[in-house]
């Protein structure tokens, strides 16, 4: 089993979420492998950067998720992976997908529609987790 370490957003403008649209349908929140010498906000700022063209400010720490997947790529093909979360404020509402990561569509979508359009479970939650936290400092 091989472990991976990534770092993502959820990137808020507004009322809107950033999701991203996989050649295969699926949405997703931006995210990405942690590299050398590069801190998970940094990880994050980066990758929302690279896979949306979207500049962002970190707010704060959301959580980690741990999940297991299989590549069917690679010889070694179960992957332990733990993704590093953070609540962003993006500084517009411009996106572009990076076509060459396999992204058609970038875009941010109305909060009360993103965690039913979001595919993964743990995405899900942590979108909900990032609606409840913004919606708190909102308020303050």
């Amino acid at each position: 089993m091989r472990e991976e370490i990534s770092a993502g957003g959820v990137v808020v403008f507004g009322n809107t979420i950033l999701l991203l649209k996989k050649y295969n349908g699926d949405w997703v929140l931006p995210k990405g492998k942690v590299e050398l010498d590069e801190s998970f906000e940094q990880t994050a700022i980066r990758e929302v950067y690279e896979e949306a063209s979207v500049k962002v400010d970190v707010i704060e720490y959301l959580d980690k998720i741990h999940y297991t997947y299989k590549n069917n790529w690679e010889d070694n093909n179960v992957i332990n992976k733990t993704v590093y979360w953070f609540l962003m404020q993006a500084k517009s509402m411009d996106a572009i997908p990076l076509k060459d990561e396999g992204f058609i569509d970038a875009k941010f979508t109305h909060i009360d529609r993103c965690v039913d359009l979001a595919k993964y479970n743990d995405e899900k939650k942590i979108i909900e987790k990032a609606i409840k936290k913004y919606n708190k400092i909102s308020k303050d």
